[in-house]
């Protein structure tokens, strides 16, 4: 069963429309996350708001909006001054362009949804727009409001549906030259190059994000299980960090003769030490059925 929609409106190209509904298509809901405790009582805590001069709690009545003109000086915003200038959802994506999806500059998309039709009556229509998209090899640009907010959206086909993923704003990213400008540029040699270009080959791969692992996030529930289980967390000791003096030829020839020997060594182990695990395993259900049925 789908989730509850997150938007529902019309996708609209010129004179053609359907109705749609848009799924956000990420989620944090598997992420481990804390509450603030009382450590005495083992109690939730609560946060107030607190007046930042006089220290005093400030009731929900009493709260306000404002802008910081300069240091400690605001300006107040009435929610109602605030609602004049929110904009009206028309309930429309109204495209406006197609566009080569590799002119997009990957830091202006921001948030992923799911496009699908909102019933059977909406089918025709909206896979004439999302075939005549694959046909075309463009992005639609279109304009949406979520939130009280425009969005520009980038849409494409996806599977049977479409992607669309709102698109930050130019003032929302900062220059690229405020950060690199003073990257120097040293005199490196081909070799050099080239030999970090074999390297970069023996690490070709395609991009299969089941193969991500959350490391952290798999520690977090560890840790929670085992404090759960009254078990005592021991804190390992800091590593030593490496001298970070090399010679940069040294460690690339390095990297590339420990690549392709890490390679035989694993190829040559999993040969070795298949049967050894397999027995492993099997010895891990079995204690796993016992422990179940005891």
């Amino acid at each position: 069963m789908a989730p509850r929609a997150y938007w529902k409106g019309s996708l609209k190209l010129s004179l053609v429309s359907c109705p749609v509904v848009l799924y956000p298509a990420s989620t944090s809901v598997e992420k481990t996350r804390f509450h603030m405790i009382n450590k005495e009582t083992g109690n939730r805590l609560k946060q107030q708001m607190i007046d930042a001069e006089t220290g005093d709690v400030v009731e929900s009545d009493q709260k306000g909006r404002g802008y910081e003109l300069k240091k400690g000086q605001y300006v107040e915003i009435e929610k109602d001054e605030l609602e004049a200038v929110q904009i009206e959802s028309n309930h429309t994506i109204e495209i406006d362009s197609f566009v080569p999806r590799e002119e997009i500059d990957k830091r202006y998309y921001n948030h992923p949804y799911y496009i699908a039709p909102d019933g059977k009556a909406a089918v025709d229509a909206f896979a004439v727009i999302r075939d005549a998209m694959k046909d075309e090899e463009r992005v639609a640009l279109a304009r949406i409001v979520l939130t009280n907010r425009e969005h520009v959206m980038a849409i494409e086909p996806l599977g049977k549906g479409l992607l669309g993923t709102t698109l930050r704003y130019p003032y929302e990213l900062r220059d690229e030259d405020d950060f690199f400008e003073d990257i120097k540029t040293p005199k490196i040699t081909k070799d050099m190059v080239e030999l970090a270009g074999h390297i970069l080959h023996k690490m070709a791969a395609h991009f299969d994000p089941s193969k991500f692992k959350d490391e952290y996030e798999d520690a977090l529930k560890a840790l929670v299980r085992r404090k759960a289980s009254g078990k005592t967390i021991k804190v390992p000791e800091p590593e030593e960090k490496p001298d970070n003096v090399i010679n940069l030829m040294d460690a690339l020839k390095a990297s590339l003769k420990g690549k392709s020997a890490a390679k035989r060594r694993a190829h040559g182990s999993t040969a070795r030490r298949a049967p050894a695990r397999r027995t492993a395993k099997k010895a891990h259900r079995s204690a796993a059925r016992h422990r179940k049925a005891g």
